[in-house]
């Protein structure tokens, strides 16, 4: 399942697409600084959107919930399907693109996957505040079955969300299963970098 994706989109990039999506960041404090990164592990702080009045906030978040024992692990891909997210933080999770890993043993093989036409979209995600005891607020992405570009590399994929269907995500204005689907074959271009 990914544990790795990349985001190396401008803020300025961030401001045209969302203001075109109908919803404006909303920054209070004016542009963060944010640095291109070629990967983003579990733990690790990444930016996410989540709604706000009069449009969205882009917030830096860590990737992962938070474990609910203390030998657990932390919950980077949530599974989407026969679930109801009406009730739950949503979020947007920005890339450029993510990687998936092939093989039963190490080195794996890994493959690179963008959207086809697009320099940049969103996963959906989840995103919890975070609690009493000092943990940060935190985001994990959804998951869906993999659709025809992946299902030959990896049993799963990350739901990634075209640009029309952002604001449906944030404001369920979409039925569930249609946001949560794969993408139609050929929407991922597929590359093996190692």
């Amino acid at each position: 399942m990914c544990n790795d994706y990349a985001n190396r989109v401008a803020f300025a990039e961030y401001q045209a697409a969302l203001r075109d999506a109908g919803m404006p960041i909303v920054s209070p404090l004016g542009p963060p600084n944010l640095e291109p990164r070629d990967d983003i592990w579990p733990s690790e702080s990444a930016p996410v959107f989540r709604a706000a009045e009069g449009g969205v906030e882009l917030a830096p978040l860590t990737w992962g919930f938070e474990p609910s024992s203390p030998k657990g692990r932390r919950v980077i891909n949530f599974k989407s399907e026969g679930r109801s997210f009406a009730n739950s933080k949503r979020c947007l999770v920005p890339a450029s693109h993510f990687y998936e890993f092939k093989g039963s043993k190490p080195p794996k093989s890994k493959y690179k996957f963008s959207l086809v036409g697009e320099p940049w979209f969103c996963f959906a995600g989840l995103w919890r505040s975070g609690d009493q005891e000092g943990a940060n607020s935190s985001f994990t992405l959804l998951t869906t079955a993999p659709g025809l570009d992946v299902a030959p590399i990896h049993g799963r994929q990350m739901v990634v969300l075209r640009q029309s269907d952002w604001r449906a995500w944030l404001e369920l204005t979409k039925p569930e299963a249609e946001l949560l689907a794969p993408l139609p074959a050929g929407s991922l271009h597929v590359e093996q970098v190692r």
